[in-house]
């Protein structure tokens, strides 16, 4: 057991080299991830999560580090107030868009980790360039700062010249609900809608009333009991003294009619997990195309903090997958 566990660590930055230890070379899809068995899987899931959340003084943060591979540019700018960041790859074969909208539960910054994300989802999408919002954060700045950063970030994209068939939105958590009300709001200002929208774990609702947010609290290992962000779910800052079910805040309740097709990625143990089913039914219903997708005994968010899962290089795939299948 003791040793299968080392094994497990140390593939954590061998195999994929996702956390940026040397970044000199290019990110590619695995063919494989790291296959536990049952038994295991949720022991090796806790160990790295309290090596992440409870980490010592002095000791360096698993994503504490970040460069770009050779070849690609990085840099931080300012459009209309909102700040963003932009990453060019120069091996692109497509003119190809992503814009990032990372989670934290509008309360948590940008920081490497999204970077590396940022940097491993344009590699899936082949795409030439990846804007990364850095909006504004609550309890400072609520509802609705964060949508006003994306909305700037995704004009300057279009000011840019890109076209809109061109762009694919990834969000994941917060970012998933973000990647939602920024999509609601495109339509209902007659702006051109990205080509399609990717919701990793996507929080849905700030109501914490779905059966999953009680029975997997104890189940999820990222978001659950116990870890940092958990009061953070139900807390909810963001959306001050509005109601937790406000379209605004809680896309679920939006009119989801004319978005964009949107990919699904969930966990079973998350507590996000009847955001992402509850999602998924409203917007078939109104005729929006959607792939669901429940990745078994995974916790939230499980493929930005656990990347060598064999679960997180099968999310990857699929995210490859359907930009192929919904992007030219």
């Amino acid at each position: 057991m003791r040793k299968i566990f080392l094994q497990a660590l140390i593939a954590v930055f061998v195999l994929l080299n996702f956390s940026a230890t040397s970044a000199m070379s290019v990110w590619s899809l695995p063919q494989d991830g790291l296959k536990l068995d049952s038994r295991i899987q949720q022991r090796y899931i806790k160990s790295k999560m309290d090596v992440i959340f409870h980490r010592k003084e002095g000791e360096r943060h698993p994503f504490s580090k970040f460069e770009t591979p050779d070849g690609w540019s990085w840099d931080k700018f300012e459009t209309d107030g909102a700040k963003y960041e932009l990453l060019e790859n120069p091996a692109a074969k497509t003119d190809r868009v992503v814009l990032h909208l990372h989670g934290g539960g509008y309360v948590r910054g940008l920081d490497n980790g999204y970077r590396n994300l940022a940097m491993v989802q344009g590699v899936l999408a082949d795409a030439a360039k990846i804007y990364i919002s850095d909006y504004r954060l609550a309890p400072e700045y609520v509802y609705p700062a964060a949508l006003e950063d994306a909305v700037k970030v995704y004009q300057k994209i279009l000011s840019d010249g890109v076209d809109p068939a061109k762009i694919i939105v990834i969000g994941d958590s917060a970012g998933g609900n973000l990647t939602l009300e920024l999509s609601i709001y495109l339509k209902a200002n007659n702006i051109p809608q990205p080509k399609c929208l990717v919701l990793i774990s996507p929080s849905a609702s700030m109501a914490n009333d779905l059966p999953s947010r009680s029975y997997n609290e104890s189940r999820d290992l990222i978001l659950g009991t116990g870890t940092p962000l958990n009061g953070v779910v139900k807390k909810r800052v963001y959306a001050k003294n509005m109601n937790l079910k406000d379209p605004r805040v809680s896309p679920l309740y939006a009119d989801l009619k004319n978005l964009p097709p949107m990919l699904i990625q969930v966990g079973s143990y998350e507590l996000f997990l009847d955001d992402g089913l509850e999602l998924a039914k409203k917007a078939s219903k109104a005729n929006v195309k959607v792939t669901l997708t429940v990745y078994p005994a995974m916790s939230h968010d499980f493929a930005l903090l656990l990347p060598q899962l064999q679960e997180s290089v099968d999310s990857f795939r699929e995210i490859k997958d359907f930009i192929n299948l919904n992007v030219d």
